[in-house]
């Protein structure tokens, strides 16, 4: 007899539950975060039959309960909590009844899934993670020194105006002793980021080089060897996305609104989709417009109907798909077919 497993991770246990091809429920057990627990509860399982499948919910922990039941030859899938709701009317919801929802899809064939990202690239993918995190907190310094500046100053001046900046001009600029101090430690920090991006980029291009479907990218304006490195580690195999339109949508380039009878209703999970992706198409957009004249024409027409928010999001949505041809027939950019 065929069964199914659902299992509901947290930070330090997970709740296992059984249940049968005809929706019988068998077995179900919290156990600790433990390799050995686990392996022994897979084992206590086989005696009830056939393991078709084993569902885990996508948690920010599901590395290592993946890789241990995938080494150990059990066939594991990655739930995607973000497409599915249990019903509504239910008076309880615990973790019990969210293991047995999961091995319940399972059985019906209609459990969401995710794409489970290869175990050799997740390290140099994380590592570009924190390179995000580490670009975004830079930008936001430079940002917090531009608005500074116009506070005090009356004019405002672009983060890279300001790193250039000696110390003699910044005392001509008649700032506050106070504000000085600021405006120094600022810049020490965002030096100190700096240096720490250009170490993560170097130890990522030397650890993973891209593909020879994703070597197209970067022709692409707006897209360099980096940027190309994280879509190709955040795509995987583009084939899983039947129309571009799928993988614009991943990539959360489009918009997210209900509609009826012409009349909108409210909004989508405007989060689904992958976040990482999304910033990449976004810094990829800013780069074109500010370097190809027929990217930059095109976020002008957009620009002069919407704002720069809509704008650069439209030119982000058509660099996805264009990215999307580039990497599934291993192409080479074209300017005049994608812009005219």
């Amino acid at each position: 007899m065929k069964t199914y497993i659902g299992i509901d991770l947290h930070s330090t246990n997970c709740y296992f539950a059984l249940v049968n091809e005809a929706g019988k429920r068998l077995y179900d057990k919290r156990i600790r975060n433990h390799r050995d627990e686990v392996l022994k509860v897979m084992q206590h399982l086989e005696s009830y039959g056939e393991i078709e499948e084993v569902a885990i919910e996508s948690t920010y922990n599901w590395y290592w309960l993946v890789d241990l039941l995938r080494e150990a030859g059990y066939p594991v899938v990655l739930a995607n909590p973000s497409r599915f709701q249990q019903y509504e009317g239910l008076k309880v919801s615990d973790d019990k009844s969210d293991a047995y929802y999961l091995a319940e899809m399972l059985r019906l064939e209609i459990l969401p899934k995710c794409w489970i990202c290869p175990k050799k690239d997740r390290p140099v993918r994380d590592l570009l993670r924190g390179r995000m995190f580490l670009v975004e907190h830079r930008s936001s310094l430079k940002t917090s020194l531009s608005m500074l500046m116009a506070r005090y100053t009356g004019f405002r001046l672009t983060g890279e105006q300001i790193l250039n900046l000696s110390q003699d001009q910044f005392m001509e600029l008649g700032l506050q002793k106070e504000s000085l101090i600021r405006v120094n430690q600022t810049l020490i920090n965002i030096h100190s980021l700096e240096r720490s991006i250009k170490t993560l980029e170097s130890e990522a291009q030397q650890q993973l080089k891209l593909s020879s479907a994703y070597q197209g990218l970067t022709s692409v304006p707006g897209i360099g060897k980096i940027l190309a490195l994280v879509i190709m580690l955040e795509t995987g195999d583009v084939n899983r996305f039947k129309k571009s339109g799928n993988y614009t949508s991943y990539c959360r380039c489009v918009g997210s609104e209900c509609t009826s009878n012409g009349k909108k209703k409210g909004t989508n999970n405007k989060k689904n989709g992958n976040r990482y992706l999304s910033w990449a198409y976004h810094e990829a957009a800013m780069g074109a417009k500010r370097w190809n004249e027929k990217a930059n024409g095109y976020y002008q027409r957009k620009l002069s109907r919407s704002n720069s928010i809509l704008a650069t999001r439209s030119l982000a949505a058509k660099l996805t798909k264009t990215c999307y041809y580039i990497i599934r027939d291993e192409e080479v950019f074209h300017e005049k077919l994608i812009f005219g």
